[in-house]
């Protein structure tokens, strides 16, 4: 079922067009891998689908993500919006994921809390849960925004480099945190990290200032030459290559 659509939808920062035309289309059971070069326009196309930046066009959500004023849309930005010096704990940032619903509903309930809880265990971190967030380290807070980003049970997980800052370790627990996700979610992650996000995802976005979407895990040299998306090059022993289809 598709949940977000946009049509023929612009973005330019003054003057400068950052996202051109872009018709792209999300479904219920998505697990899409955003690739791009630097400054293609990434992360502006996550904050076209968030209605988050000035747009031409038409962003479109589905009953499923938008009912009664609320949006069931998580979302963990590339960097953090959070001030560090401010005296709260990590508990209560992960409680603050619901604030757009508790302005109909009222304050945390022990049902809240209880899922908050549960939520800094599944990604390590409960026994932090009332440390100040200035004590943590940029992994440890990264763990904590993923947390709050799915608080609210959202039916759309928007996420933009989602690994930075955080080890190898939970790197790979991420990705697999990710998958048993999907099973109940869409998801749309940034990443420059083509080789390991095509294990995970399902399909693949090309952004370049236009996008294009590729409804596979696998993409090759010419695909990717006729979508204007060049990605890095990983460089195996003296022959560099991308990281492609299985070889």
């Amino acid at each position: 079922m598709k949940i977000v659509s946009l049509n023929h939808v612009s973005v330019s920062y003054d003057r400068n067009e950052v996202l051109s035309d872009v018709c792209l289309d999300i479904f219920s059971d998505d697990f899409v891998g955003v690739i791009g070069p630097n400054g293609g326009g990434k992360t502006t196309l996550v904050k076209a689908m968030l209605k988050a930046v000035p747009y031409s066009g038409e962003v479109t959500y589905s009953a499923e993500i938008e009912s009664d004023g609320y949006r069931r849309i998580g979302y963990l930005p590339q960097i953090a919006d959070i001030d560090k010096a401010f005296p709260i704990s990590v508990r209560h940032v992960v409680l603050s994921g619901l604030q757009a619903r508790k302005k109909l509903f009222g304050r945390y309930t022990a049902r809240d809390r209880e899922h908050a809880e549960q939520l800094l265990d599944m990604c390590g971190m409960l026994p932090l849960a009332l440390r100040p967030i200035g004590e943590l380290s940029g992994g440890q807070l990264q763990r904590v925004l993923l947390c709050r980003a799915l608080i609210s049970d959202p039916a759309l997980l928007l996420l933009d480099e989602p690994t930075n800052f955080v080890d190898n370790r939970f790197e790979k627990e991420l990705y697999t945190l990710l998958r048993r996700l999907n099973e109940k979610m869409a998801i749309v992650m940034v990443s420059h990290d083509l080789g390991t996000v095509s294990s995970y995802v399902k399909s693949i976005v090309c952004v370049n200032r236009s996008v294009h979407r590729h409804d596979s895990n696998r993409i090759t040299a010419e695909q990717l030459h006729n979508y204007d998306c060049p990605i890095q090059v990983v460089y195996h022993g003296d022959i560099p290559h991308t990281v492609l289809e299985r070889h």
